[in-house]
């Protein structure tokens, strides 16, 4: 039976983790309100990083509510993701969705990550 907790090791901790994804961000994937950086890692499992910025949710319960539908999002998914580190970056407007529509915009994100990552293998 697999592991659906949240440990430390699934996320990016320190500046240098992002900053490294900004840099090498390979890929790039929308939904609405929402945009997901990705790049690789040699890890073996996914690592998540969340930027949810005042500017574009204003309000702290907002920006608490969305970080902890991607952490769960991401938590439900870590097996079926490849070994690559995210961040989720909210747009504006993005708090106007409700719970839903945000784990459906999820669901299709990391869907389509995994699609581009098949294909970036598959082109080597």
């Amino acid at each position: 039976m697999s592991s659906q907790g949240y440990p430390r090791q699934l996320r990016l901790l320190t500046a240098g983790d992002y900053r490294r994804v900004f840099e090498t961000a390979e890929f790039k994937v929308h939904g609405k309100g929402l945009m997901a950086l990705a790049s690789p890692n040699a890890l073996g499992h996914p690592r998540l990083g969340l930027i949810f910025s005042k500017k574009n949710v204003r309000r702290a319960v907002d920006r608490n509510r969305l970080k902890r539908l991607v952490r769960d999002s991401i938590r439900l998914q870590q097996q079926r993701l490849p070994a690559v580190d995210i961040v989720v970056l909210a747009r504006r407007g993005v708090h106007e969705l409700d719970n839903a529509t945000v784990h459906r915009q999820l669901h299709g994100m990391w869907r389509r990550l995994e699609r581009e990552m098949q294909k970036s293998i598959g082109n080597e």
